[in-house]
């Protein structure tokens, strides 16, 4: 079985970049909180793209949501590990609905960077995401051991029915830029994107 131990530390900015360069059919893209859309924001802005500000381990459920509401189109969510333990129920309501176009992908820095620092329980207990996500059901959640392997588990969750979700050990390297803070703006924006035909 993977395992997080075994995995290579990676750049969360320069995977974002990887994902985004492989949207090329409307995909939608929630970014947490913090560098999750930060990074988003910092990979170039798409009307796909839906910022979150300050609402804390709700990119997953969002991202479930909007999957259910347009499963023709794939969705994504952004989120960090911290974020995630905050709203872990969501991996069981996601095995539950079970909806085939949701992928979730988890940046693990074993940190709530945002808030100072503190380790997660992933770091200081050895809790293990992807052994939850799995045990709640999805079978289709893996650790990406090198960049390659995100890669390729990214090209597999964009061809194949999920959800799936996919974790990657990453650094600390805080965000480069901030996204802006308007709200409205990105609500108004997502959905217009949401309301364009998929091409």
């Amino acid at each position: 079985m993977e395992d997080r131990r075994n995995t290579q530390v990676m750049n969360r900015a320069a995977l974002t970049k990887r994902v985004v360069g492989k949207l090329t059919k409307q995909e939608a893209v929630i970014g947490g909180i913090g560098n999750s859309n930060w990074d988003l924001w910092a990979a170039g802005h798409r009307a796909e793209n839906y910022y979150m500000l300050g609402s804390m381990g709700l990119a997953a459920p969002i991202a479930m949501g909007v999957a259910i509401a347009q499963p023709e189109r794939r969705v994504f969510a952004l989120e960090g590990d911290g974020s995630l333990l905050m709203q872990l129920g969501c991996l069981s309501t996601i095995a539950a609905q079970a909806p085939k176009n949701l992928i979730v992908v988890i940046w693990d820095n074993g940190i709530y960077q945002i808030t100072g620092g503190q380790g997660t329980p992933a770091a200081q207990a050895g809790t293990d995401l992807i052994g939850i996500a799995r045990a709640s059901g999805i079978a289709s959640a893996h650790w990406a051991a090198d960049e390659a392997e995100f890669d390729a588990l990214i090209d597999r969750a964009l061809a194949t029915d999920g959800p799936h979700v996919i974790a990657a050990r990453i650094d600390n390297e805080p965000g480069k830029t901030q996204t802006d803070r308007d709200p409205i703006r990105f609500r108004e924006s997502f959905m217009n994107g949401m309301a364009k035909k998929l091409v």
